[in-house]
């Protein structure tokens, strides 16, 4: 089963008209996008947009042999252009099915927003699913199917979509996970296909034609990620989007409570309220017995923290301490914590800040804490397939 499409944009297109952001003014060339709309073997074509005949003709294409064109978009969508010879658009109810005199079945499944999904399965049995823009499948249980060969879905603005789809078993190791309505929330080019491949998905130009069922290389989600960054850089942001597209996820919290400081609970409140709501948040320092389990995601935020709770459990913040015994403990506790980073099956995205390059503190025990987070840091990153810098809400790759 051959998928074409001529269209992998939002339904205002990329860029958008008039559009003065600086996502809309680098989306050029390849990066450029019309509204999404798929061309299955020439004989189905779902959303039918303007100047889709064109498209078809620069994928070298034709819309003479559809034979069935169905609508995705909420009734209320994008206004129609019917090229002469081409069937009148309809849709088929959630839930129910239609076979095509080509052997091509097409389920309609039910969305969490207006819209319809559509499951299409091929003569030769391949499985794809395409889902309209802003939507995620309604009503799916795990174990409901096997997985499918392709997905086509809303994967910048809804990862949740892929989160329960791999929660029921319907997007598997093999999927090939291709993001379509791709509008200007992030920017075209390098930053979308890092923030894709994060998410084990991946983008295509305009005009490409796709294979389903065929292999292909299924962006590797990196196991160990180690995100740094400044204060407010958008660290965390960072480090929670990676993992926001997988359910069942694992927060570690390692600040804990801090009794009468209001301002720290609002931080805390703030966090927890961005977060997802199937993730589980488990408050402890103690990461050694979690890496070693097998288990979901762990999102660790933050190593600066734990480092504070392991320099207070040495004494290293008092000089006599530090030098009889102190600092050789807490060089065995990083060791430990590297080792199980080391050792671990987990996927593990962890949190540290880079403080660095900032002013040098005033005080012994400030700069021993900054040395030591220093080589936490680093040996922690050394057992990490990806390392990222985050600065002023940018993601840098220094690692993967």
């Amino acid at each position: 089963m051959d998928l074409t499409l001529l269209g992998t944009g939002a339904p205002a297109g990329l860029p958008r008209p008039d559009c003065p952001c600086a996502a809309c003014a680098t989306a050029t060339g390849p990066d450029a996008r019309a509204a999404t709309a798929l061309l299955v073997d020439g004989v189905l074509l779902f959303d039918l947009t303007p100047g889709a005949a064109f498209a078809a003709a620069r994928a070298g294409r034709s819309l003479g042999t559809v034979g069935q064109v169905l609508l995705t978009h909420p009734h209320d969508g994008p206004a129609l252009e019917v090229p002469a010879g081409v069937p009148q658009p309809g849709r088929v109810p959630d839930g129910q099915e239609l076979t095509l005199l080509t052997g091509h079945r097409v389920r309609a499944l039910a969305t969490d927003s207006p819209g319809t999904g559509y499951a299409v399965t091929g003569p030769a049995g391949q499985r794809l699913l395409y889902l309209p823009p802003g939507a995620a499948p309604a009503g799916l249980e795990e174990g409901s199917g096997p997985p499918y060969d392709m997905v086509l879905a809303d994967a910048v603005a809804r990862p949740d979509a892929l989160a329960r789809l791999r929660a029921a078993g319907a997007v598997g190791p093999t999927t090939d996970v291709v993001a379509v309505h791709l509008d200007h929330d992030v920017p075209p080019g390098g930053e979308l296909r890092r923030r894709l491949a994060a998410a084990g998905a991946r983008a295509v130009p305009d005009g490409t034609t796709l294979t389903v069922g065929e292999y292909e290389a299924v962006p590797d989600v990196p196991r160990r990620t180690l995100v740094l960054g400044g204060a407010r850089s958008g660290k965390s942001v960072e480090a929670e989007r990676r993992l926001e597209s997988f359910p069942d996820v694992r927060y570690v919290a390692t600040g804990g409570t801090r009794g009468g400081d209001t301002e720290w609970a609002d931080r805390v409140t703030a966090h927890r309220e961005r977060r997802p709501g199937s993730w589980r948040t488990e408050e402890t320092c103690d990461l050694v017995p979690l890496l070693a389990v097998q288990g979901p995601p762990l999102l660790i935020d933050c190593l600066s923290l734990w480092l504070t709770d392991a320099m207070d459990s040495v004494g290293a913040w008092d000089d006599a301490m530090w030098a009889d015994g102190g600092e050789r403990a807490l060089r065995e506790r990083v060791r430990e914590l590297t080792q199980a980073v080391r050792a671990t099956r987990r996927t593990v995205v962890a949190v540290s800040n880079e403080v660095g390059s900032g002013i040098v503190p005033a005080t012994p025990s400030g700069r021993r804490y900054r040395d030591e987070l220093g080589r936490l840091n680093a040996a922690f990153a050394a057992e990490c397939e990806q390392v990222v810098l985050v600065t002023a809400g940018q993601a840098l790759v220094l690692r993967g």
